[in-house]
Protein backbone atom coordinates (compact mmCIF):
# COMPACT_ATOMS: atom_id res chain seq x y z
CA UNK A 1 0.00 0.00 0.00
CA UNK A 2 1.10 3.98 -0.72
CA UNK A 3 1.98 6.05 1.55
CA UNK A 4 0.05 9.38 2.19
CA UNK A 5 0.91 12.44 0.06
CA UNK A 6 0.22 15.60 1.90
CA UNK A 7 -1.24 17.16 -1.28
CA UNK A 8 -3.88 14.37 -1.18
CA UNK A 9 -4.72 14.66 2.02
CA UNK A 10 -5.11 18.67 1.72
CA UNK A 11 -7.19 17.62 -1.03
CA UNK A 12 -9.46 15.24 0.69
CA UNK A 13 -9.97 17.68 3.51
CA UNK A 14 -11.64 20.23 0.53
CA UNK A 15 -14.01 17.04 -0.17
CA UNK A 16 -14.74 16.54 3.82
CA UNK A 17 -15.16 19.87 4.17
CA UNK A 18 -17.94 20.01 1.29
CA UNK A 19 -15.81 23.24 -0.33
CA UNK A 20 -17.50 23.22 -3.69
CA UNK A 21 -16.11 26.43 -4.62
CA UNK A 22 -12.35 24.85 -4.56
CA UNK A 23 -13.13 22.06 -6.32
CA UNK A 24 -14.59 23.62 -9.15
CA UNK A 25 -11.45 25.78 -9.57
CA UNK A 26 -9.51 23.14 -9.72
CA UNK A 27 -11.47 21.14 -12.19
CA UNK A 28 -11.16 24.25 -14.76
CA UNK A 29 -7.42 23.00 -15.28
CA UNK A 30 -8.82 19.87 -16.67
CA UNK A 31 -7.68 20.19 -20.39
CA UNK A 32 -5.36 23.17 -19.79
CA UNK A 33 -1.70 22.78 -19.30
CA UNK A 34 -0.77 22.20 -15.97
CA UNK A 35 -0.02 25.49 -13.98
CA UNK A 36 -1.71 28.36 -16.51
CA UNK A 37 -5.30 27.97 -14.72
CA UNK A 38 -5.11 31.24 -12.13
CA UNK A 39 -8.61 29.79 -10.23
CA UNK A 40 -6.60 27.12 -9.17
CA UNK A 41 -3.52 29.23 -7.88
CA UNK A 42 -4.57 29.70 -4.31
CA UNK A 43 -4.89 25.92 -3.70
CA UNK A 44 -1.78 24.88 -5.49
CA UNK A 45 0.78 27.45 -4.96
CA UNK A 46 1.30 27.49 -1.67
CA UNK A 47 1.23 23.56 -1.24
CA UNK A 48 3.61 23.41 -3.94
CA UNK A 49 7.59 21.75 -2.78
CA UNK A 50 10.57 23.81 -2.61
CA UNK A 51 11.54 22.15 -6.03
CA UNK A 52 8.58 22.48 -7.80
CA UNK A 53 9.72 25.52 -9.55
CA UNK A 54 7.26 27.23 -12.45
CA UNK A 55 7.02 24.77 -15.11
CA UNK A 56 9.01 21.76 -13.60
CA UNK A 57 7.73 17.98 -13.59
CA UNK A 58 6.77 18.53 -10.03
CA UNK A 59 4.70 21.39 -10.56
CA UNK A 60 3.11 19.70 -13.47
CA UNK A 61 1.90 17.32 -11.40
CA UNK A 62 0.51 19.15 -8.54
CA UNK A 63 -1.80 20.86 -11.29
CA UNK A 64 -2.72 17.78 -12.87
CA UNK A 65 -4.10 15.71 -10.22
CA UNK A 66 -5.30 18.50 -8.15
CA UNK A 67 -7.26 18.69 -11.19
CA UNK A 68 -8.70 14.84 -11.77
CA UNK A 69 -9.14 15.01 -7.84
CA UNK A 70 -11.56 17.38 -8.32
CA UNK A 71 -12.86 15.88 -11.20
CA UNK A 72 -13.57 12.48 -9.32
CA UNK A 73 -13.02 12.96 -5.60
CA UNK A 74 -13.56 8.95 -4.90
CA UNK A 75 -10.87 7.85 -2.94
CA UNK A 76 -9.96 4.14 -3.40
CA UNK A 77 -7.88 1.22 -1.61
CA UNK A 78 -6.43 -0.89 -4.76
CA UNK A 79 -2.67 -0.37 -4.97
CA UNK A 80 -2.37 1.87 -8.47
CA UNK A 81 -4.00 2.24 -11.47
CA UNK A 82 -3.64 -0.93 -12.91
CA UNK A 83 -5.66 -2.47 -9.82
CA UNK A 84 -8.19 -0.12 -10.58
CA UNK A 85 -7.99 -0.94 -14.61
CA UNK A 86 -8.47 -4.49 -13.59
CA UNK A 87 -11.53 -3.81 -11.31
CA UNK A 88 -13.30 -2.27 -14.38
CA UNK A 89 -13.09 -5.65 -16.34
CA UNK A 90 -14.13 -7.86 -13.19
CA UNK A 91 -17.48 -5.55 -13.22
CA UNK A 92 -18.03 -5.75 -16.54
CA UNK A 93 -17.66 -9.78 -16.54
CA UNK A 94 -20.17 -9.72 -13.79
CA UNK A 95 -22.35 -8.11 -15.95
CA UNK A 96 -21.41 -11.00 -19.04
CA UNK A 97 -19.53 -8.17 -21.07
CA UNK A 98 -18.31 -8.94 -24.58
CA UNK A 99 -14.42 -9.87 -24.83
CA UNK A 100 -14.36 -6.72 -27.35
CA UNK A 101 -14.80 -4.35 -24.42
CA UNK A 102 -11.83 -6.16 -22.60
CA UNK A 103 -10.01 -5.64 -25.33
CA UNK A 104 -10.61 -1.74 -25.21
CA UNK A 105 -10.27 -1.64 -21.51
CA UNK A 106 -6.76 -3.17 -21.98
CA UNK A 107 -5.77 -1.17 -25.34
CA UNK A 108 -6.49 2.11 -23.29
CA UNK A 109 -4.68 0.85 -20.20
CA UNK A 110 -1.62 -0.40 -22.29
CA UNK A 111 -1.92 3.33 -23.60
CA UNK A 112 -2.05 4.82 -20.41
CA UNK A 113 1.29 2.81 -19.53
CA UNK A 114 3.48 3.82 -22.46
CA UNK A 115 2.48 7.77 -22.32
CA UNK A 116 5.40 9.92 -22.80
CA UNK A 117 5.53 12.47 -19.85
CA UNK A 118 4.22 15.45 -22.18
CA UNK A 119 0.89 13.20 -23.03
CA UNK A 120 0.17 11.67 -19.73
CA UNK A 121 -1.86 14.62 -18.56
CA UNK A 122 -4.38 13.60 -21.67
CA UNK A 123 -4.43 10.07 -20.74
CA UNK A 124 -4.43 10.20 -17.15
CA UNK A 125 -7.60 12.48 -17.70
CA UNK A 126 -9.08 9.78 -20.03
CA UNK A 127 -8.27 7.40 -17.50
CA UNK A 128 -10.00 9.06 -14.74
CA UNK A 129 -13.04 9.68 -16.30
CA UNK A 130 -13.16 5.98 -17.45
CA UNK A 131 -12.81 5.30 -13.67
CA UNK A 132 -15.34 7.70 -13.00
CA UNK A 133 -18.05 6.07 -15.35
CA UNK A 134 -17.00 2.52 -14.09
CA UNK A 135 -17.68 4.36 -10.34
CA UNK A 136 -14.03 2.82 -9.66
CA UNK A 137 -12.19 4.84 -6.61
CA UNK A 138 -9.30 5.95 -6.82
CA UNK A 139 -5.93 5.64 -4.80
CA UNK A 140 -4.83 9.33 -5.02
CA UNK A 141 -1.95 8.64 -2.83
CA UNK A 142 0.01 6.17 -4.97
CA UNK A 143 -1.39 8.12 -8.13
CA UNK A 144 0.40 11.17 -6.98
CA UNK A 145 3.32 9.43 -5.92
CA UNK A 146 3.59 7.47 -9.14
CA UNK A 147 2.91 10.88 -11.46
CA UNK A 148 5.95 12.35 -9.85
CA UNK A 149 8.14 9.94 -10.78
CA UNK A 150 6.70 9.50 -14.55
CA UNK A 151 9.56 11.45 -15.66
CA UNK A 152 12.58 9.85 -13.92
CA UNK A 153 14.02 7.03 -16.23
CA UNK A 154 15.15 5.21 -13.53
CA UNK A 155 11.67 5.10 -11.70
CA UNK A 156 9.27 4.76 -14.92
CA UNK A 157 9.71 0.93 -15.69
CA UNK A 158 8.89 0.33 -12.15
CA UNK A 159 5.90 2.43 -12.13
CA UNK A 160 5.05 0.86 -15.26
CA UNK A 161 5.98 -2.80 -14.19
CA UNK A 162 3.41 -2.47 -10.70
CA UNK A 163 0.48 -1.20 -12.99
CA UNK A 164 1.01 -4.05 -15.52
CA UNK A 165 1.60 -6.64 -13.20
CA UNK A 166 -1.73 -5.54 -11.03
CA UNK A 167 -3.72 -5.39 -14.35
CA UNK A 168 -2.17 -8.92 -15.42
CA UNK A 169 -2.03 -10.84 -12.40
CA UNK A 170 -5.96 -9.49 -11.40
CA UNK A 171 -7.32 -11.01 -15.18
CA UNK A 172 -5.30 -14.12 -14.64
CA UNK A 173 -6.49 -14.69 -10.96
CA UNK A 174 -9.61 -14.33 -12.90
CA UNK A 175 -9.70 -16.40 -15.21
CA UNK A 176 -8.07 -18.86 -12.56
CA UNK A 177 -11.56 -18.88 -10.87
CA UNK A 178 -13.52 -19.34 -14.21
CA UNK A 179 -11.38 -22.54 -15.19
CA UNK A 180 -12.60 -24.03 -11.55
Amino acid sequence: MSSEHHFITYLESLTQADDRGALAALRRGLGQPPGTVPDMFPYVVPRLPNNAWPGSWAEQCYYLIASLYALYPEMGDGRNLGTHFARTLQRDAEKDKAVEKDKAVERRFTALLTAHPQDLPVYLRQAISFLRSKEIPVNWHQLMWDVLAWDKPDKLPRIQKRWANEFWRLQKQDDDQDGE
